[in-house]
């Protein structure tokens, strides 16, 4: 039976290694996956997921306002689906993550999302909110904060390396500017 799942983590814990690793082993076994990626971080090129260990994946592109449902069922068309990787999945509508528990729950089809769980501000991304709330596992993708604590938290960087509190909830970047912590170092540099 398929199960909607939500690898969730703070950056660099090896997301999109995991997604692509799942993906290949599906792939290995003659079975056919989708993978899909959010439009509005092209950082390696539109319609790409790409680990910074150097592998890589075509994706198909959603926006917030994308129908995934209908989407699915046209590449259903095409040929059989035995998976659904979602990766930045932290930027789906709550729509969407409707909609994709109507693809596991209707065609059986696993959907496995990968994506962060909080901001730079420790608040829930929409997508994330609604994963934590629907998705049938939860699983925590692990990194460390630089005192060696696991990291929970992602702090949002000023073009000289300082952290900020203030600003859009979404700002695309890698590590040039968000940095992985701990909750203590995130409380201390952005709460007190």
């Amino acid at each position: 039976m398929a199960q909607l799942y939500f690898y969730y983590s703070a950056m660099n814990a090896g997301k999109s290694t995991s997604l692509l690793q799942s993906s290949y082993n599906y792939q290995e076994r003659g079975m056919n996956t989708l993978i899909m990626t959010a439009s509005i971080d092209n950082r390696y090129g539109v319609g790409k997921v790409a680990s910074r260990i150097g592998i890589e994946s075509e994706a198909h592109v959603f926006s917030q306002g994308d129908d995934l449902l209908s989407f699915v069922v046209d590449e259903r068309k095409r040929g059989a689906l035995h998976c659904i990787l979602v990766d930045e999945c932290q930027f789906l509508s709550k729509g969407q993550v409707k909609q994709l528990t109507q693809i596991v729950d209707e065609f059986d089809i696993p959907v496995l999302c990968y994506g962060l769980r909080t901001d730079f501000q420790g608040e829930l991304f929409i997508g994330s909110q609604y994963l934590l709330a629907w998705a049938d596992k939860l699983v925590e993708l692990k990194t460390i904060c630089h005192c060696g604590r696991k990291a929970n938290m992602v702090l949002r960087l000023d073009g000289e390396g300082r952290p900020i509190s203030q600003g859009e909830q979404v700002a695309i970047g890698g590590n040039e500017r968000y940095e992985s912590v701990c909750r203590k170092h995130f409380r201390k540099l952005i709460w007190e």
